[in-house]
């Protein structure tokens, strides 16, 4: 997809009748950046790191006051804090680890990355009953740990772990990845590649897995009706390197339910599609529309290791997709119950696929009226999604970061919603809905008026509502909607592919 250099930023649309409003929390280059639903800033913690940050009930947000800066760090931030309306750190948890880098003063640090749950809610976002909470509790936290396991490679890896802290920072309970390594169902080729390279970053060590999420399962209707799998003091995660989603048992560390990392061993798990480099992966908790299904952004790019391919030498990141899904499914059945993908986002022609297109970090929310925000997180960029897959808002990122001095970078990790009632230091703010703009005549100051404004010359014998782009000829009318869907049928295949089976 061609990128402009000028482009709208900030609200692009706003239908204040079909969108669950809010306010909505993200992580920008400037801070913690609370918005309202036409875009407007609420509150700027400046400085306030996010991975991700999350809001609590009272105008408190959770976040970091910096990262690990070392050749040995890859991702580590120093601490997880708690912060108030005004600035002031009431929580603070930094005693993962006493780190001695070298060139830097040894000190506690948390290793914190990607996610953690605070307790009085499983997800970190807004559902009925689930308020975290706000003055003790325990906290769930993703850390780091480096560790050596020659079962796994001879190199040094960077090992994912979870951890339950109290409110006064001792460590409660622990679980980490590289113990259940058996338990992952690699194959031999996987194995071979992660032997040789474990997803090395320098002197860090190797990410092996890279878990991107963690949260609690929660209450749920499978756990309700017997399936032990699903109790609700479980874990569930995903490894974004691996292609893995799974389920981990509180109580005894054991993995209870996994998909991948190899989505071609059963019919359902064909069906569902290959699932890559994904994140925010979760159960949608009990009082929302879908509960008790998964819920994950899809993102395509690449990941997985296994046997080397024309677009992986190397058998790591061996799977490859050029474009994103938003898939809700069934965890039993694994049935597709809802998904946003190219084709609900409007682009038909498999050529246009990456227009809906995250390679990198995301999320997605399920929102109470059955509508879900989607953080398009790459390009900055959120979008709120009815059921029938109308965009009722739009924002784009309006804080870029220069990189080298020439790329300017938005993105966005990871946003969510909450309520007005959350943030009682301000007055709930007079919506207004915003007509999205019409791309063909919306033109900068100075520019030409916009399209349709010109002198008009007809070609005698020629419908001027049927011109073609040149090579690629408008579907002949009769073309039924069946035909199109037939580029996106099977999600797991390369654009190659696709080419072939038209």
């Amino acid at each position: 997809m061609g990128y402009p250099s000028v482009f709208p930023t900030g609200v692009l649309q706003f239908d204040k009748e079909k969108t669950w409003s809010g306010y909505t929390i993200l992580p920008t280059v400037k801070g913690a950046l609370l918005i309202d639903m036409n875009g407007n800033e609420v509150n700027l913690w400046a400085g306030l790191g996010g991975f991700p940050n999350k809001i609590l009930p009272g105008g408190y947000v959770l976040g970091t006051t910096g990262r690990r800066e070392s050749k040995k760090a890859y991702q580590d931030q120093l601490d997880l804090v708690q912060v108030d309306w005004d600035g002031n750190i009431v929580w603070k948890f930094d005693h993962t680890e006493y780190i001695e880098d070298e060139g830097f003063e040894p000190r506690w640090q948390a290793r914190q990355h990607h996610d953690f749950q605070r307790e009085g809610n499983t997800v970190g976002y807004y559902y009925p009953g689930g308020e975290p909470k706000t003055d003790g509790g325990n906290t769930i936290l993703l850390v780091h740990e480096n560790v050596t396991n020659p079962a796994i490679s001879d190199k040094e890896l960077i090992d994912d772990k979870f951890i339950e802290v109290d409110w006064e920072g001792n460590i409660l309970w622990s679980w980490r990845a590289s113990d259940h390594f058996e338990e992952f169902d690699f194959d031999e080729a996987a194995k071979n590649t992660l032997a040789r390279n474990p997803g090395v970053h320098g002197e860090a060590g190797g990410d092996w897995l890279h878990v991107n999420s963690v949260s609690v399962l929660g209450p749920n209707k499978w756990y309700d009706a017997g399936d032990e799998r699903f109790h609700p003091d479980n874990l569930i995660f995903d490894s974004r390197n691996a292609n893995i989603l799974a389920i981990v048992s509180k109580k005894t560390g054991e993995i209870v339910w996994q998909i991948g990392p190899d989505f071609s061993k059963t019919k359902e798990l064909r069906k569902l599609g290959w699932i890559i480099g994904q994140h925010h992966f979760h159960m949608i908790p009990k009082g929302l529309p879908g509960e008790g299904n998964l819920l994950v952004f899809d993102n395509g790019g690449e990941g997985g290791y296994g046997t080397p391919n024309p677009s992986s030498v190397t058998g790591n990141n061996n799977a490859h997709r050029d474009y994103s899904r938003v898939l809700e499914f069934d965890p039993i059945t694994l049935e597709i119950k809802w998904q946003y993908t190219p084709l609900e986002a409007g682009f038909l022609l498999f050529t246009d696929a990456s227009k809906f297109y995250s390679s990198y970090i995301s999320s997605a929310q399920r929102l109470p009226n059955g509508n879900t925000l989607i953080t398009e997180g790459s390009d900055g960029r959120l979008i709120e999604v009815t059921p029938d897959h109308e965009i009722v808002w739009e924002y784009i990122n309006p804080y870029f970061k220069n990189v080298a001095g020439k790329i300017s970078m938005n993105m966005v990790y990871r946003a969510y919603r909450v309520p007005y009632e959350w943030i009682p230091q301000v007055e709930k703010p007079v919506e207004t809905s915003v007509a999205p703009l019409n791309v063909e005549t919306f033109r900068v100051p100075g520019a030409s008026i916009g399209a349709g404004t010109g002198k008009v010359t007809n070609i005698d014998g020629v419908d001027p509502d049927g011109a073609s782009i040149t090579g690629m000829g408008g579907p002949k009318k009769e073309e039924k909607q069946e035909d199109k869907r037939l580029d996106f049928c099977v999600l797991s295949v390369h654009k190659s592919e696709l080419e072939k089976k038209r």
